[in-house]
């Protein structure tokens, strides 16, 4: 692409945002594979694709894991579609929020923002506690034969005791430091996390299928009822075929999740309306099929499939450990997962620091005039990266509510998902007119439909044993920002610009705003 060129298209972008109401205040140094690699890094499938695999392998075993992780990515890609169109439309940080708020009304959107914002929160957190457990399980452990088992009795009033506190936070605040000076490193880390997801997966792939003792694939599609001690008591016993791979489902949604990371970045986006649904399309599409693939290879890796399931939340470290492959060889791959599941966190804290300062621009967030806040040297919206990295620290200090919370986050995030597609599904053709150049056309209203209906499954799943209390948050969290809303939030919560009077009047901010980080 011409410099001549990326300039008219800059200038589009900065065109489209100001129609939108909004300033470019955030600088666009992402193309069409940085965009991609936003949401692909976050979804990592080493990430949820290891540190999830006992939900689809200890429900209904090699079945429920391989032909769940299908159907789940299919599931994705139909709400990944669905997110998409509208993201064409709408190219702006806010992402679902904003969405929400001009297809379905201000309410819905300042819910729409909430549920987006918790889900996003636990599993930047949750992930960083799983490079804390996969550095000391699979480098110290299996790498270096240290034993940490007794680390978590170490001032035990916290979660895993003060080494996994100390730790979390040291992750949390390097990832933060990096999203706040080094924008531009953050990009090219956030790139290199694309290539390296893919090289790294594709060794681990390989070397599961070298150890495996036959490739009968027949055994990918053998149900084995592990639900109860069978299964290391990951789930209660139950006899109901059905029911069962319903669970197994969240072992691909927890996975791929965090796509919404393409839309938090628009407006750093070259390109916004064409690359975002692309980058959220193409990180589902590549995610689904190597995590399949990477699946496929750990059940054929496991010799008895039995005495694995009863490994229960240990299964993917018990397999990992056990592979017999040159230690160099080993070693690149354990370090290649730790370092890999590190950037996802850095992706997530990208992404949802630009959700908060774009909730905070429209007047969504206690202090919002300084979390909208965009530093003039970095480019970056400082205080949000903060608020965010102080809050994904604080919210794995207390095990009880974090381990519910975190195994929910899925559930958060696809409930904040469709809601604007739900909203679009009944505004299509009447007050939603306006589309991007990514269209589904006569698919739109049945993969709505299936989105929808979907997220509802997942909310069911989701709550039963053992994360039971979720559905305890799930109420209490309804009922809160129920109370929050009538009672503060519907007087004082302005919401985004979106009638073309409120949009005509922020003209002379937008070029304020504009000239304060020297856009204009």
């Amino acid at each position: 692409m011409s410099d001549q060129t990326e300039q008219k298209i800059l200038a589009e972008d900065s065109a489209v945002l100001h129609k939108m109401g909004y300033a470019q205040e955030l600088s666009r140094r992402m193309h069409g594979f940085s965009n991609f690699a936003v949401s692909f890094s976050i979804i990592c499938i080493l990430a949820g694709g290891i540190t999830s695999f006992q939900t689809g392998f200890c429900t209904g075993g090699a079945f429920t894991t391989i032909v769940g992780w299908i159907v789940g990515a299919l599931f994705a890609l139909i709400v990944g579609a669905s997110m998409a169109q509208i993201a064409s439309a709408y190219p702006t940080a806010g992402g679902l929020y904003h969405w929400s708020s001009i297809l379905g009304g201000r309410a819905w959107g300042w819910l729409t923002a909430w549920f987006n914002l918790l889900g996003l929160i636990f599993v930047i957190a949750s992930v960083n506690v799983g490079v804390y457990f996969l550095f000391t399980g699979l480098i110290l452990g299996d790498l270096f034969g240290i034993d940490t088992s007794s680390w978590g009795n170490l001032w035990p009033v916290f979660a895993g005791g003060w080494p996994q506190v100390l730790a979390v936070t040291i992750i949390t605040l390097t990832q933060a430091l990096l999203c706040h000076f080094g924008v531009r490193l953050t990009t090219k880390l956030i790139d290199f996390s694309g290539y390296l997801i893919l090289v790294i997966a594709v060794l681990l792939t390989g070397s599961m299928l070298y150890i495996a003792p036959n490739y009968d694939l027949s055994r990918l599609f053998t149900f084995t009822n592990f639900t109860g001690s069978g299964g290391g008591g990951v789930f209660p016993p139950s006899h109901n075929h059905f029911y069962i791979f319903l669970l197994a489902l969240l072992y691909p949604l927890y996975t791929i999740t965090g796509f919404d990371g393409s839309a938090h970045t628009s407006e750093e986006t070259v390109d916004a309306r064409r690359n975002v649904p692309k980058g959220i399309l193409n990180a589902i599409f590549w995610s689904g099929v190597f995590g399949l693939v990477m699946a496929a290879s750990f059940v054929l890796a496991i010799p008895e499939p039995e005495k694995a399931a009863s490994g229960g939340f240990n299964i993917s470290y018990n397999i990992l450990g056990a592979m017999q492959i040159p230690f160099w060889l080993k070693g690149v791959i354990l370090v290649g997962i730790v370092l890999a599941n590190f950037l996802c966190a850095l992706a997530g804290l990208t992404s949802t620091s630009r959700m908060v300062y774009a909730f905070a621009r429209d007047g969504g967030l206690p202090g919002h005039k300084l979390l909208r806040h965009v530093d003039k040297t970095h480019r970056a919206p400082v205080p949000a990266i903060w608020l965010t990295a102080i809050l994904a620290v604080l919210v794995t200090l207390y095990s009880s509510a974090f381990l519910a919370l975190a195994a929910g986050c899925a559930m958060f995030l696809y409930i904040s998902y469709a809601m604007p597609v739900l909203a679009g599904l009944f505004a299509e053709g009447k007050s939603w007119t306006e589309f991007g150049p990514f269209r589904l056309r006569w698919f739109s209203k049945p993969f709505a439909a299936i989105t929808v209906l979907g997220a509802c499954i997942l909310v069911y799943i989701g709550t039963r044993e053992p994360n039971a209390i979720l559905i305890n948050y799930l109420i209490g969290l309804i009922l809160l920002l129920a109370v929050i809303w009538f009672g503060i939030a519907r007087k004082r919560f302005p919401g985004p610009p979106i009638t073309a009077g409120e949009i005509a009047a922020r003209a002379a901010e937008i070029v304020s705003e504009e000239k304060a980080v020297g856009e204009g």
